[in-house]
């Protein structure tokens, strides 16, 4: 059962008490989802699959949305689409964590809104660029050479001109 306020907050106390290998999947799919205060994302959509082990609890997760980001050539705002799976254990005590610190809270409610934000912040390119051929802004005026051309770059001014003359 989903909290309507907090939709990425599950109650998962009936899996504790279930036997070793009963499986609940959670799916999601919302135009807007906030992960934290700075990232909001569009068509976010996903699937949370948890599976009782003896360790803890086993969650598999894939997930998909779009971002607006802004493009390092022009400047512009596109969106930008993001794929994520991952898979991690909840533990049921300390003996059995895992690299990632995950335990079952005592009031079995996850939340996976902070572990969500994290997966989906690797998916960001380091450098996007709206599309392959984005011509960037003129370093003399700084108009999109994308939307008209403003006549002040030409080969001439680029420091290779020269090596244009070996080929021939």
């Amino acid at each position: 059962m989903t909290n309507l306020r907090r939709p990425l907050r599950l109650n998962v106390g009936f899996l504790i008490k279930s036997p070793i290998g009963t499986r609940r999947d959670f799916n999601f799919e919302y135009e807007k989802m906030r992960l934290g205060e700075d990232l909001t994302l569009a068509n976010f959509t996903g699937m949370a699959r948890f599976d009782r082990t003896q360790q803890g609890l086993l969650l598999q997760g894939d997930f998909a949305a779009t971002a607006d980001v802004e493009c390092v050539r022009c400047l512009g705002t596109f969106s930008q689409g993001l794929k994520w799976s991952f898979s991690d254990l909840y533990a049921f005590d300390k003996s059995n964590i895992t690299d990632s610190g995950l335990l079952v809270p005592e009031d079995a409610q996850i939340d996976l809104e902070p572990l969500l934000r994290e997966y989906a912040l690797l998916e960001f390119p380091i450098s996007p660029v709206c599309r392959p051929d984005c011509k960037g802004l003129c370093p003399v005026c700084g108009e999109n050479l994308n939307k008209a051309d403003c006549g002040h770059r030409s080969e001439s001014d680029s420091p290779f001109a020269v090596l244009k003359d070996l080929l021939k």
